[in-house]
């Protein structure tokens, strides 16, 4: 069905100028500068130097509504502004460079999944951004208009003809886009970590094979949130056998980020991601897609996010 990737080790950043265009208030948490604390950090420890970069294409109207209502996407580019701001709810605002922003943040999962299921990388981390894990089928909610990683699951099942695909999501939130739109496709598996109760909320039961979802408390540290992978998510992905995973790649759990009310430390996020690409290795010839979701206290999200990306890339942290 596909080729195999055991002998290239590339790694691919995607990422696009018009991200750090995006922005939804000079004070907004989820801003431009979240882009480029990873990429600073990316560049001080000579990684950035080692990966395969390249900018983000858009999604067509076609790829998007894999994921969304028509009706939806028609709406929310009627309501694009030619200037100032147009408040979709009370966290989420568009300006001019918004929908370019979304389309190119949601283009970059799919063109990562063309680069990884052609043979052309093993591995890709999208440093894009508006996020992408709140937006519902017909919703934009939470900072999010797509939803980048659900697009680009679709575009791997339906282009790729995969028949197992593994969403992982270690956001402090949970991601109820994801799995609103993913809820009744039985080839997708979806796992969430979340601190809870906690926006958005809600979230739904876990589900064999299908959905499992580990609310936790606030205060979880490391010990626990590990534990949570271990006995509720690995299990899990062990028996389902994905033939590609995707990360929704959160760092807002941190406990230097005052979003969150968790207490991981960057140490956390190297072992999360270790565990992952252990079962894509055994699974999916090591194919891991990561993209960028929460994260805005820009020290500790510069770090996590960059010791996840060496992660992805196999590379040994500098002593």
């Amino acid at each position: 069905m596909f080729k195999s990737n055991e002998n290239n080790n590339l790694t691919a950043y995607i990422s696009h100028p018009v991200c750090l265009l995006h922005e939804m208030s000079q004070t907004h948490p989820e801003a431009p500068t979240r882009i480029l604390a990873i990429e600073d950090r990316l560049k001080e420890t000579h990684l950035y130097e080692k990966l395969e970069k390249h900018d983000a294409t858009e999604a067509t109207n076609e790829q998007l509504a894999r994921a969304h209502d028509k009706a939806f996407i028609d709406n929310l580019f009627a309501k694009e502004p030619s200037e100032g701001f147009f408040q979709i709810d009370a966290d989420t605002t568009m300006n001019p460079y918004t929908l370019e922003a979304a389309l190119r943040a949601a283009g970059a999962g799919i063109q990562a999944t063309d680069m990884v299921m052609q043979n052309k990388v093993k591995r890709a981390f999208c440093n894009v951004r508006p996020p992408g894990h709140h937006a519902e089928h017909n919703k934009a909610m939470g900072f999010c208009f797509f939803n980048n990683i659900a697009i680009a699951a679709m575009h791997a099942l339906e282009t790729y003809g995969l028949e197992r695909v593994a969403i992982v999501d270690f956001d402090v939130h949970h991601g109820n886009g994801t799995e609103d739109i993913l809820a009744n496709e039985h080839r997708v598996l979806f796992c969430s970590t979340y601190q809870h109760p906690y926006y958005p909320g809600y979230a739904g039961q876990s589900i064999k094979s299908k959905v499992v979802n580990v609310p936790l408390p606030a205060g979880t540290n490391g010990s626990v949130f590990r534990a949570a992978i271990l006995t509720q998510w690995l299990p899990e992905l062990t028996e389902f056998k994905p033939e590609l995973i995707f990360i929704s790649a959160g760092f807002d759990a941190h406990q230097e980020d005052s979003m969150g009310g968790f207490n991981l430390i960057d140490e956390d996020y190297i072992w999360a991601t270790e565990e992952i690409c252990k079962i894509a290795d055994r699974y999916a010839e090591g194919r891991v897609i990561s993209m960028l979701e929460g994260g805005y206290d820009l020290p500790s999200l510069g770090r996590a996010a960059t010791e996840h990306v060496r992660v992805l890339m196999e590379e040994k942290a500098e002593v």
